[in-house]
């Protein structure tokens, strides 16, 4: 769970940071469906020319392996359920799944998240989306592994607050789960470990893949309109748009830490990598976020300060707002209004087909024995 990233689209209308605009959104899970399973596909006018062999290099391959915890069928079963379940906060309202809801991308939708208690957080909420993809953890890096980061958010006490005592013991004294325990771990007990590997295993699954633009890498020239192709022109070209010098490689991150020059208040700025590594090119800096399914995890930056995707590349056109300590690829771009329209239009490519998420039945506490009350033989009336 923890910081960064987005809500549907291009949306220009205000976020309400509070608890009660998230319970809707969280409630929309109980639907049992998250997502609509269709990515549409706008009519080409005509082919567009075909991906020349530098394209390749964006085409998402298999799920890299982790040798520490391969993803088994039953460790993923397991993880959906605690990712979903709100018992395991300290107040038993909030789950991983409150912050990253599958209905808006996994993120929230809101600038920044939401916490326990309603404690408003200073970063945004990123998306799990591809995650399994990922190298480096968090806005600032300070994660080891997904496994390590799993367990955060829980240990954050603005966030989830999670007792971990009573919450092993919770997990312990129902049967449903000691069962899914077992068959994820046999052998193994319940704990940390196995906790922090059954929520990351579980976030491994969470793939975005078969775009419009996946779909074009393939051979498909009419799956991008000229409009859309002209926009990944813009943004691979260093003389344009510059996007792939951050936003590389298939999951397009370069799984690096930049400052792109996002105002911030004075005296509340947010030092970013350079808490974790303090090292001067560090100081305002945050992983760069991956660019699947962007569309849908509205608004952007690490402070959720641009509501749209244009509000983003108009950031970028100008060549960042705060100049201190500003990252060396980040300049004015000079692009023109068409240009900046067409790499939006590229951008809603990397939307991959979106499958049907349905929320776990959550193993339940054994019912209490119901108390049975004798009865006389021969009952006295109220009346006598």
């Amino acid at each position: 769970m923890s910081n960064a990233s987005p809500r549907c689209l291009a949306s220009s209308r205000p976020v309400h940071r509070t608890a009660a605009a998230r319970l809707p959104a969280v409630a929309g899970l109980c639907a049992l469906v998250a997502l609509t399973a269709v990515v549409a596909r706008p009519a080409a006018a005509q082919p567009v020319p075909a991906p020349v062999a530098a394209d390749q290099a964006f085409r998402l391959g298999d799920l890299p392996p982790v040798a520490a915890n391969p993803i088994t069928p039953a460790k993923a079963a397991l993880g959906h359920a605690l990712f979903f379940d709100p018992r395991l906060s300290g107040n038993g309202t909030v789950s991983c799944a409150s912050c990253h809801n599958p209905s808006l991308g996994w993120s929230d939708g809101l600038k920044t998240g939401i916490g326990i208690n309603g404690t408003v957080l200073s970063r945004a909420t990123p998306t799990i989306v591809n995650v399994a993809y990922n190298t480096q953890f968090m806005w600032d890096g300070r994660s080891r592994s997904l496994e390590d980061q799993a367990l955060g958010p829980m240990k954050a006490a603005e966030e989830m607050k999670t007792d971990f005592t009573s919450m092993m013991r919770m997990l312990s004294s129902i049967d449903g789960y000691r069962d899914l325990f077992e068959k994820a771990f046999p052998g193994e007990p319940i704990g940390e470990a196995t906790v922090a590997k059954a929520l990351a295993a579980f976030q491994r699954t969470v793939v975005s893949k078969d775009s419009r633009f996946d779909r074009w890498l393939d051979g498909d020239r009419t799956a991008l309109t000229p409009q859309e192709w002209r926009g990944f022109q813009v943004f691979k070209d260093p003389a344009k748009g510059n996007c792939a010098v951050c936003h590389s490689g298939p999951n397009f991150t370069d799984n690096g830490y930049h400052n792109i020059g996002v105002a911030q208040a004075h005296g509340k700025e947010d030092p970013g990598r350079f808490a974790v590594r303090a090292l001067p090119s560090m100081k305002g800096a945050f992983k760069t976020p991956t660019l699947r399914d962007v569309a849908l995890t509205a608004p952007y930056f690490r402070d959720g300060s641009a509501a749209s995707l244009m509000e983003v590349v108009e950031h970028y056109n100008r060549g960042g707002d705060d100049k201190s300590n500003l990252s060396r690829d980040v300049r004015p771009l000079n692009l023109g209004r068409q240009e900046m329209e067409d790499l939006v239009a590229f951008m809603h490519t990397l939307t991959g087909r979106q499958p049907i998420v349905a929320l776990p039945q959550l193993p339940q506490s054994p019912r209490a024995p119901t108390a049975s009350v004798a009865r006389p033989s021969n009952p006295v009336s109220a009346r006598n």
